[in-house]
């Protein structure tokens, strides 16, 4: 199901290799609170240096700091946290992206080593597609290869996802690869019974989503806000939420027990679940009861392709697996708004520019 180059591909001995990561990660007082998406690029990052890589250097964005510098938004914390998850290998971090100061740290990071570039869109170019700025990267990093391991930002052309792939040969990490081929498969080809769980707060976002499905799935549940907001379908496919849980002001903030019990029955008998969206306000314990007894069902079938996506869904799914070591699902996606449009048939230009296998 994946039609790309990856780094199996490739011969990536004693090359310097040029990886756009997605580390846009939770920070609370200079810590990264979920390394998650830290560690989902490890497979990537271990086999090109088991395989002889010379050096590795990564780049990201870290949230919206529409192209200036913001100290609070730097990429240092994440350099200190992929230390930690790598003891044995030099991790270093530059607080640029090109120019001299980077070409000199490149020449200085030793054989075997790691050099984390600075936020991205601490720069205009960056989310402009600039060809000017990419090349000003891979130039001062003298990179051979460039690799596009940043599942949750192949949705975007921006200069390291799309321009960058015009400089130099251009391929796919293992996160990608993975990501694309589980989403793709569930996509075009599902095992059936297929039932597809939608919440979340905007209707706009998720209704590409629904479309899509209508003749793939048997049943399409929708709870979170969009049902608490009243949305309706005459689609028997499609079943709302009917029961909710309010607080004090009369808020509907959770889907009721009636309505999780029948997604839970749907659950219960699919061979194919995608998740989009949780169904209530699970930053509060009280209103994250409904998507905990869905998460638990999903988690406890082994046997079903299982795939959480969105980022509020996929955190949740990961902050309860920790919790819960013995749920299991078949993919918690990195990507928000990247598996929501594959998912939706949309195209990815972080995608489409790398080489085709």
């Amino acid at each position: 199901m994946f039609h790309k180059k990856t780094i199996r591909d490739i011969n990536v001995k004693n090359k310097t290799i040029l990886v756009r990561t997605d580390y846009n990660v939770p920070l609370q007082d200079g810590e990264v609170v979920s390394d998650l998406r830290i560690r989902a690029s490890l497979p990537t990052i271990n086999y090109l240096l088991e395989h002889g890589a010379k050096k590795v250097i990564l780049m990201s964005h870290l949230g919206r700091p529409e192209g200036v510098r913001n100290r609070d938004l730097s990429l240092a914390p994440v350099a200190k946290a992929l230390a930690t998850l790598l003891p044995n290998t030099p991790v270093h971090f530059i607080d640029d992206v090109s120019g001299p100061d980077v070409e000199a740290a490149v020449k200085k990071l030793p054989m075997g080593g790691i050099l984390l570039l600075e936020n991205l869109r601490f720069f205009p170019g960056e989310e402009k597609d600039s060809s000017d700025f990419a090349a000003e990267i891979t130039e001062s990093t003298h990179a051979d290869i460039f690799v596009q391991d940043g599942f949750a930002v192949i949705h975007r052309a921006h200069a390291s996802t799309s321009a960058i792939a015009k400089d130099l040969p251009a391929v796919a990490g293992l996160l990608v690869e993975k990501e694309v081929s589980t989403l793709t498969q569930v996509s075009e080809q599902p095992k059936a019974p297929v039932l597809v769980i939608i919440g979340g707060a905007k209707v706009v976002d998720k209704q590409p989503l629904i479309d899509h499905f209508l003749s793939k799935a048997e049943h399409i549940a929708v709870g979170g806000k969009i049902a608490a907001d009243g949305y309706t379908s005459t689609d028997p496919k499609i079943y709302v939420a009917t029961d909710f849980a309010e607080n004090e002001a009369g808020e509907k903030l959770d889907i009721g027990p009636s309505s999780t019990a029948h997604i839970i029955s749907l659950v219960n008998s699919a061979s194919t679940i995608i998740w989009n969206g949780v169904l209530g306000l699970v930053e509060q314990p009280e209103f994250a009861k409904s998507s905990t007894a869905v998460a638990r069902a999903i988690g406890t079938k082994s046997h079903v392709t299982s795939v959480i996506c969105g980022g509020d869904t996929a955190g949740f799914a990961e902050n309860l697996s920790e919790k819960e070591p013995d749920l299991h699902f078949s993919l918690i996606s990195t990507g928000g708004g990247a598996s929501l449009e594959l998912l939706s048939g949309l195209p990815l230009p972080g995608l489409d520019c790398l080489e085709d296998a």
